[in-house]
């Protein structure tokens, strides 16, 4: 029998993270992620991690940066205006073509905001958060043994593709303790070497890590390049959660906490005899697109439920078909306010047509 933990969502990402060979951790304090860094700083001497509480946001990004550069499986994690102030360091990660995880458990916000869950960090992380147009991939966690498995993946995706990647969870996830079944890490086999790495000359021809690009036609080269990396995560890499979609008439979608809070209100629908499915992105960047557009070319009604004033939705409404209508809930955060199951299930009723 497999031995299951009581723990809290943000330990689980640092478990996941040591299971998964992480030996590098570069972070500032910054509520409510701190139980990530204070999780590492105690276990990493066990593994011989090396653990820097540097002096601010910016600094620990760079750090990642330079690990990476390396060779090094390596990590940073923070809150929201945490995460704004390491967008330099990721958008020039992104153009190095850098791996790393990069953790964000949400606050509220804009400015120092308070440290109430949202999910208003969306378009910050699947729209590339820094200058010059790049992606990073962004997975969203809905429950601790999401975080443990996750985070993972996170790294052998940013490995594989040379790609930054986010793990966008929030307070809730966070802070909440929940049963975990840990289990070994298992490499996929097939990553990449990482001969790129600057790890020393040692004889072999110069590597160089860079994101600049003056020779004529370069900087457009390696865009493109950079493009075709993103196409190729669509492709490959997309994740996501359904259930309930044969009979449905009406779509519920959300992601991380608001779409556990979904699903207990989809579970009241259904007992009501309303006939309600979920689809959950998992992968938030690469979007499940297609799923969208497959689900809407039956189910013509999708209600799109977010802790923010309206993000997500923008991008269910560019993958839904075209004759499928998006209904919107959601709210700024603020003290109370995550939607009870009740709430979610009046929006249900209210956009619900047999």
């Amino acid at each position: 029998m497999q031995k299951r933990l009581l723990v809290k969502g943000n330990e689980a990402v640092a478990m996941g993270a040591i299971e998964a060979g992480c030996r590098y951790y570069f972070g500032y304090p910054i509520t409510p992620q701190s139980d990530i860094p204070e999780y590492i700083s105690r276990e990493f001497p066990n593994v011989g991690g090396v653990f820097i509480q540097a002096e601010s946001e910016i600094a620990s990004i760079n750090m990642l940066l330079g690990a990476s550069a390396c060779g090094a499986r390596a990590m940073t994690s923070s809150s929201s205006p945490g995460i704004s102030l390491k967008q330099e360091g990721i958008s020039y990660m992104a153009g190095s073509e850098l791996p790393g995880l990069i953790v964000n458990i949400c606050r509220s916000g804009p400015g120092l905001g308070g440290i109430d869950a949202s999910q208003a960090d969306y378009f910050q992380a699947v729209k590339g958060g820094g200058h010059g147009g790049y992606h990073i991939i962004v997975l969203a966690p809905d429950s601790v043994q999401e975080m443990y498995d996750l985070t993972m993946l996170a790294f052998d995706l940013s490995d594989r593709y040379r790609v930054p990647a986010m793990l966008l969870g929030d307070s809730v996830i966070g802070q909440m303790k929940e049963a975990l079944t840990p289990h070994p890490y298992i490499s996929p086999g097939d990553l990449p070497a990482k001969d790129w790495a600057v790890s020393g000359k040692d004889g072999r021809p110069q590597r160089v890590v860079k994101s600049l690009f003056l020779g004529d036609g370069e900087l457009e080269e390696h865009n493109w390049k950079l493009h075709r990396k993103y196409q190729e995560l669509k492709d490959k890499e997309v994740r996501y959660e359904a259930s309930d979609l044969d009979d449905a008439q009406l779509v519920v979608t959300a992601f991380g906490s608001t779409a556990r809070i979904a699903k207990t209100a989809i579970r009241m629908a259904r007992e009501e005899g309303l006939k309600v499915g979920l689809l959950r992105p998992i992968s938030l960047f690469p979007f499940p697109e297609k799923a969208f557009l497959e689900t809407t070319s039956k189910v013509k009604r999708v209600l799109c439920v977010e802790l923010n004033t309206g993000q997500m939705v923008e991008d269910v409404r560019l993958s839904v078909a075209r004759d499928a209508d998006v209904f919107f809930y959601g709210r700024p955060p603020g003290a109370g306010s995550l939607p009870t199951p009740e709430e979610l299930l009046a929006q249900i009723r209210k956009h619900y047509k047999d």
